[in-house]
């Protein structure tokens, strides 16, 4: 059975910090590239940040040069480190592991940036 859990979501003021993190369970995590996704009320669902099994990175423009997508495969862990955080970051964030035609979400933590 595969599971990712997603943690270390909350209620942060405008220029501070969170670091996500997503646990995995019943893959081989390894060779899953994995990415963060969020939506906000009212929106559509968008990718935020992905990191490939080679732990190549890339950004939505939005979120470049303030947040971090990182990978531990010792610990089957993928962590968002965000920092500068604005009130428009502001959403559910998801944990995405995909390979092939296999693609997993986990359950989504919420991010509040308050002005």
């Amino acid at each position: 059975q595969v599971q990712l859990v997603e943690s270390g979501g909350g209620l942060v003021q405008a220029g501070g910090s969170l670091r996500l993190s997503c646990a995995a369970s019943g893959i081989i995590f390894s060779i899953y590239g994995m990415n963060w996704y969020r939506q906000a009320p009212g929106k559509q669902r968008e990718l935020v940040a992905t990191i490939t099994r080679g732990a190549t990175t890339n950004y939505a423009d939005s979120v470049k040069g303030r947040f971090t997508i990182s990978r531990d495969n010792g610990k089957n862990t993928v962590y968002l480190q965000m920092n500068s955080l604005k009130p428009e970051d502001t959403a559910v964030y998801y944990c995405n592991a995909a390979w092939h035609v296999n693609n997993y979400w986990g359950q989504g933590t919420q991010v509040t940036v308050s002005s």
